[in-house]
């Protein structure tokens, strides 16, 4: 029976991020930063005394022992969460996900979206059966000088889409960062629990979600090279790929964790018949136009002459630096709206990321590895 939210804040339940975790920190002061909505419960860890002190931090009012047993008693409690924020290590993603839409609940989850391909086409065929929301934390499209470019590529302003330049590198996985007990770079480098890649899934696929969001083309087929240069290390670290585009455009995807030096550095590149687009995440409030035989232009983020959805994401004047949090809690924004629109009968706008962009996601991975396994060939993306 859908809920009355239309005079509240929602209420919010989290499956991991219990103390030790980076991405579950970032989902809560994300989720709460613009008023709308509060974590009132989780099932922080399968780590029972860690899943209690974690929820005791953050004075949640319910504590679960297992994600099962907070989905039964949420979706009967007539105070029960509205969404759960699913910030599990990727073999986790599809369980939690799925059980908690057969309870009537809303899903909000970090990415990759699944552990393999075949449980990404289960979630669409459960979440279009729901009719509930599913919203998928590719962050980076929550930017709103990344909201921008993708507006001057559907206005026209850059022309054609000739050729698309994508790069996400770091270094922290320069050494085996997983023998040394840092639980991220454990979970992330083992295949049973990251899936078929690792480098790829982990960050190649934000610059696969980048491209596709901002250039509004489909990957058409790839050529990838993937590499694993630290020794005795499952998954890959490297990955160097060439792409055909749906419109006969070209580009080059890079992604790399032992880049030495490194930090965050994500960045694009889209050229076209009119102009060119950059934008660098590490310096988020500039995106550069680049008009054909005039002077490149630097744009800011809070100027009025911004798109109007370049502006709903913004939340400081110009000059007042935004960032990561601020990008991870405009897909909240988003997706908290629609999950009001369709507990009162309207249909959601979306605008962020969803379960097809996860599906996305999957495919490209999975014809990643098969290219590479193949020894560097063209495969075709679905």
């Amino acid at each position: 029976m859908p809920r009355d939210v239309s005079k509240r804040k929602l209420r919010a339940g989290i499956v991991g991020g219990g103390q030790g975790s980076f991405i579950g920190a970032v989902h809560h002061v994300a989720v709460e930063l613009d008023g709308q909505a509060e974590v009132i419960a989780g099932a922080m860890s399968t780590d029972l005394q860690r899943a209690r002190a974690s929820a005791e931090a953050w004075y949640l009012k319910r504590s679960y022992d297992s994600y099962e047993e907070m989905a039964e008693a949420e979706s009967k409690l007539e105070e029960g969460i509205d969404f759960v924020m699913v910030t599990t290590p990727n073999h986790v993603h599809f369980p939690v996900a799925k059980t908690f839409l057969e309870h009537g609940i809303h899903v909000v989850s970090d990415k990759p979206m699944t552990f393999d391909l075949e449980q990404a086409q289960q979630l669409v065929s459960l979440v279009e059966s729901k009719n509930l929301v599913y919203a998928l934390t590719h962050n980076y499209t929550g930017y709103p000088a990344v909201r921008h470019a993708r507006a001057l590529v559907r206005q026209g302003e850059i022309g054609e889409i000739r050729k698309v330049l994508v790069e996400y590198i770091q270094d922290w996985l320069m050494t085996a960062e997983e023998k040394t007990g840092n639980k991220q770079a454990g979970w992330r480098t083992d295949p049973s629990r990251s899936g078929i890649a690792g480098c790829v899934g982990d960050i190649g696929t934000h610059g696969e979600n980048l491209l596709e969001f901002i250039t509004g083309l489909k990957i058409k087929s790839l050529c990838a090279d993937l590499t694993t240069f630290v020794e005795g290390r499952a998954l890959d670290d490297d990955a160097n790929m060439l792409l055909h585009l749906a419109n006969g455009g070209k580009g080059i995807l890079t992604c790399s964790q032992i880049a030495a030096g490194e930090e965050n550095a994500l960045s694009i590149r889209i050229y076209g018949t009119k102009a060119g687009l950059e934008w660098h995440q590490m310096e988020p409030n500039t995106l550069l136009f680049k008009p054909h035989g005039q002077p490149q232009q630097i744009l800011r983020t809070g100027l009025g002459y911004m798109s109007d959805d370049a502006k709903a994401a913004t939340r400081t004047p110009a000059g007042h630096p935004e960032g990561f949090y601020e990008a991870f809690a405009n897909i909240y924004k988003m997706a908290i709206a629609d999950i009001r629109r369709v507990e009162s009968g309207q249909k959601p706008e979306g605008g962020y990321p969803t379960v097809y962009d996860g599906l996305r996601g999957m495919q490209f991975v999975y014809a990643a590895v098969e290219s590479s396994q193949k020894g560097v060939s063209w495969v075709d993306m679905p």
